[in-house]
């Protein structure tokens, strides 16, 4: 009996050791966005923005730290520059900025506002 619950003690420390370790594959980037942008029609403030990548799936997540607001979009292959580049990307328009693509290392999204493009980049390291 003692050896069966031990067994038992064993597979749930197991299970959620193996748990953790797939949370692990989870990154947030934080990045300071100086300015309030657009995206999807919805005016962004300024301030503090979670970026948040799962390695075992193909999407990016633009998280509000300041609010309840989130975007997610499909990431493609992009620009292999050999480094772990996290940038969100802009147009001006006329004074407003429009949030283009997010890459994430060598990935990157298709353009997410199809209007005409103004390219400024403003990059944000991790903090």
């Amino acid at each position: 009996m003692r050896s069966i619950l031990r067994k038992v003690i064993l597979a749930t420390a197991f299970g959620a050791a193996v748990a953790l370790a797939g949370n692990s594959a989870m990154a947030a980037t934080r990045v300071n966005v100086p300015f309030n942008f657009k995206v999807a029609g919805a005016t962004l403030p300024a301030g503090a923005y979670h970026i948040v990548h799962d390695s075992t799936s193909p999407f990016v997540t633009l998280r509000s730290l300041d609010s309840s607001e989130s975007y997610t979009w499909l990431l493609t292959p992009g620009p292999d520059e050999g480094i772990k580049k996290i940038a969100l990307k802009f147009d001006d328009r006329n004074g407003t900025h429009v949030l283009q693509s997010v890459q994430y290392g060598s990935l990157i999204t298709p353009r997410i506002d199809k209007g005409k493009s103004l390219d400024i980049e403003r990059e944000s390291r991790g903090q």
